[in-house]
């Protein structure tokens, strides 16, 4: 409405300023996400998404900085994003920080346009499960494991026993069945720009300027540089955020805590801390 206002005044009373909103998807992708850690879900991010697209503007302009996580939650936002871009006929232009790998990349492809920086980290277009195994541990401090389950499969790659062939095939056909949906969406979305080169899906992942010659990303740039050159200098940057409560974007909206809640968290959140590392390590950061 005010773009259309603004072509009925005068031309000399015309404002030549386009403000673009900004998504920030920074972080892992997990679902849920707690007062102590958030993290990248399509909860936590859909409020942001539904209005930066609100806005009178020409394009929705995402920032992305992630390794990855959840496949589910990133095909979630990936699927919303492009949702609402088709409802209100809107680009979307997505830009790469440091990282946007794995389910990171996946919601990349979102954007009608992607630009990285040239030492930016894109692609990790693979599927990947990791855990601890303690056996041996067990027999070492004398504690004996005992679980009983009603299904013959309900406790498969428990970490306190050895690891079954079967079940180790079984995950893998999982992961084939994750993996084929991603790479399925990649195509979808970048088609003829990707070049034909054997690596691309085997779960590598390369700068933003090997990228650019791959066709996963589109040019290299950062978001204002690229706005203001597209929109013009007077362009203005909109961050959209969603409302923040005690303990950050997920805060509770409960008075307060018992000490027996914040323990709970401190001790997830420490898990998380060390599944988030590790995830982030992977790509040298």
């Amino acid at each position: 409405m005010k773009r259309f206002l603004n072509r009925l005044l005068p031309k000399s009373w015309r404002s030549d300023m386009v403000v673009i909103p900004v998504i920030r998807l920074h972080g892992t992708i997990m679902p849920g996400g707690g007062q102590f850690r958030p993290s990248l879900s399509l909860a936590s991010t859909a409020g942001p998404i539904e209005k930066a697209f609100s806005f009178d503007a020409p394009v929705v302009a995402i920032s992305i900085n992630s390794p990855g996580g959840s496949p589910v939650q990133s095909r979630l936002i990936f699927r919303r994003i492009r949702d609402l871009a088709t409802e209100k006929n809107k680009k979307v232009l997505v830009f790469v920080e440091d990282v946007a790998a794995s389910g990171g990349y996946m919601i990349a492809i979102a954007g009608d346009e992607i630009f990285a920086d040239p030492s930016s980290i894109v692609g990790s277009i693979g599927v990947v499960s990791a855990s601890f195994g303690f056996p041996e541990l067990l027999k070492k401090i004398g504690v004996e494991r005992r679980v009983h389950t009603a299904g013959q499969n309900k406790a498969v790659l428990d970490p306190f026993k050895p690891e079954k062939k079967e079940d180790i095939e079984r995950l893998k056909a999982l992961q084939l069945d994750v993996h084929e949906t991603f790479i399925d969406l990649v195509k979808d979305r970048r088609g003829p720009k990707l070049k034909d080169d054997s690596d691309l899906f085997t779960g590598l992942f390369w700068t933003g300027k090997k990228g650019l010659e791959l066709g996963l990303v589109d040019a290299l740039g950062d978001m204002r540089s690229v706005l203001k050159t597209r929109f013009g200098p007077k362009t203005q940057l909109k961050l959209i955020t969603a409302p923040r409560g005690l303990f950050g974007w997920f805060g509770s909206s409960r008075a307060g805590f018992s000490a027996p809640e914040i323990a709970a968290a401190a001790a997830s959140s420490v898990i998380d801390a060390a599944e988030e590392r590790a995830l982030w390590a992977r790509f040298g950061l």
